[in-house]
């Protein structure tokens, strides 16, 4: 069965970097998509950033744009969000996310906050 895990959240200072980790397995990894997103208890889960199969197509969403960087080694079955110049409403779980056979996907997400 699909499974996502992901791993790299912690605690960082503001302005501070942090690499979250997403290990994939029970799926082709590398003919698919593969998405990051986050959430807080005050808003829904919103879209962070994707990645194209083959690593070539990335978007990205505004608020993070720029400072974000979402890549992939299909080697290894693992997407990545490296993450840097983090603010304090960067603070939530982020979620790794992939969309196989009309079936949505979710890790059970790693912790981020940002705080002095």
């Amino acid at each position: 069965q699909v499974q996502l895990v992901e791993s790299g959240g912690g605690l960082v200072e503001p302005g501070g970097s942090l690499r979250l980790s997403c290990e994939a397995s029970g799926f082709t990894f590398s003919s698919y998509t593969m998405r990051w997103y986050r959430q807080t208890p005050e808003k829904e889960r919103e879209f962070v950033a994707d990645i194209s199969n083959r690593g070539t197509i990335t978007d990205y969403a505004d608020s993070v744009s720029g400072r974000f960087t979402i890549s992939r080694d299909n080697a290894k079955n693992t997407v990545y969000l490296q993450m840097n110049s983090l603010k304090p409403e960067d603070t939530a779980v982020y979620y790794c996310n992939v969309h196989v056979s009309s079936n949505f996907y979710w890790g059970q997400g790693t912790q981020v906050t940002v705080s002095s």
